[in-house]
């Protein structure tokens, strides 16, 4: 007796629902080649379907857009620089040799500064509109309290 399972598939009003985006975002991503491999298999017009893995990596990219407030462009940019990363860590568990290791780690570590130099301009960002946030909230501060002692 063999046991058989299969991977559940969604279509895309239901991944949009559990995702909570829209349709519309999960088709622009497509285009944009940061969802949705299969897609390029689908023919025009037939429906769109995504396994949970299509939808674990739609929830990542919508969790870092947001956390990090990335641009498409930069949102783009990082899940590459990931894929590509992953596609290293599969040659690394493969290779037994040192110098494949080596080579490997070589590529990485440009794909790793990369998504570090993405990550580290979105906090001066941040720092520089704290800065700014503070300074509006001492300006604040000291106009009322100059109103207040004028009363």
């Amino acid at each position: 007796m063999t046991i058989q399972t299969q991977e559940r598939s969604y279509r895309i009003g239901e991944v949009a629902e559990k995702v909570g985006v829209t349709t519309r975002t999960i088709r622009y991503y497509e285009e944009l080649g940061l969802l949705g491999a299969a897609a390029a298999a689908r023919t025009k017009g037939a429906h769109r379907f995504y396994t949970e893995a299509d939808i674990a990596r739609l929830e990542e990219l919508i969790r870092l857009r947001d956390l990090l407030g990335l641009s498409l462009e930069e949102l783009v940019a990082l899940a590459e620089a990931e894929e590509a990363r992953a596609a290293l860590r599969n040659q690394w568990a493969e290779s037994a040799s040192d110098s494949e290791r080596v080579r490997i780690a070589k590529a990485a570590i440009p794909l790793v500064e990369r998504q570090l130099e993405l990550v580290r301009a979105r906090q001066q960002r941040l720092s520089e509109f704290a800065d700014q946030l503070s300074e509006k909230l001492r300006s604040l501060r000291k106009r009322q309290a100059e109103l207040e002692r004028k009363r």
